[in-house]
């Protein structure tokens, strides 16, 4: 055998009677950290064939009901060899897709009492119960509790397009997104053109008032000065 794998042993003396867990190939300072992974493992807690957290157990009868379970807080699996399944009278609104799907020995499911949101999450219920005779569970006593103009509405008989009118997937959101995106892109394209063609007309004013006030000047200045002129050749006549 090799040096590294674990051999529980559990040998019990009459001056002690206590359980003893031998490790190979381990320092002994690591044997305790080691034993007190073993007991935090998830497994041992909610294993593929241990009894689910929050449940009671009975041979192949897994008993989930009144336990004020949600859907976030069920059981994330149930034990495979499961022929019986109460999830009754809970506050359950949807079941995770494929919770039911592996499920081969299954006979028996209660979902009674639960408020059914029938929303895009309950079509993983309404299509297992299509696959599955009312033998399984009562059809009849899974009704929806919202929206309001579903409500009583059992699930088995709902129609894919009230279901799916509820559905909101990433990729419209996306779409949607892009497109406000790109609507305010353009208006801030469209704002910023006005305001350049704004600024040039104004521009263009003020260059074409300028121009005119130059050219004024130019013609004052040469208007005063033949006057000048003017004035200046009388008085150099009468001096000569």
């Amino acid at each position: 055998m090799p040096q590294s794998d674990l051999v529980a042993v559990s040998p019990t003396t009459p001056a002690t009677n206590t359980r003893k867990v031998r490790m190979r190939g381990f320092p002994p300072c690591v044997t305790p950290l080691l034993g007190l992974l073993i007991l935090l493992t998830p497994g041992r807690v909610q294993g593929s064939s241990s009894c689910p957290l929050y449940c009671s157990c009975h041979g192949a009868q897994v008993d989930c009901s009144s336990r004020a379970l949600t859907t976030s807080s069920l059981p994330s699996r149930f034990p495979p060899a499961t022929t019986e399944l109460r999830l009754h009278d809970n506050q359950l609104t949807t079941l995770p897709n494929s919770l039911l799907d592996f499920l081969s020995s299954l006979r028996s499911v209660s979902l009674h009492g639960n408020p059914w949101a029938c929303d895009c999450g309950v079509l993983y219920l309404r299509a297992w119960l299509l696959r599955h005779p009312a033998s399984y569970t009562s059809h009849s006593n899974i009704t929806c509790s919202s929206p309001p103009r579903l409500r009583g509405t059992l699930v088995v008989y709902l129609a894919e397009e009230e279901v799916l009118e509820s559905c909101h997937y990433w990729y419209c959101d996306l779409a949607l997104a892009s497109q406000v995106c790109l609507f305010v892109f353009v208006a801030v394209q469209a704002g910023l053109l006005a305001a350049v063609i704004v600024f040039l007309r104004r521009f263009e004013s003020l260059s074409r008032e300028a121009r005119w006030t130059t050219e004024e000047s130019f013609a004052g200045g040469e208007g005063l000065t033949s006057n000048e002129y003017s004035e200046y050749e009388p008085m150099k006549e009468s001096i000569i």
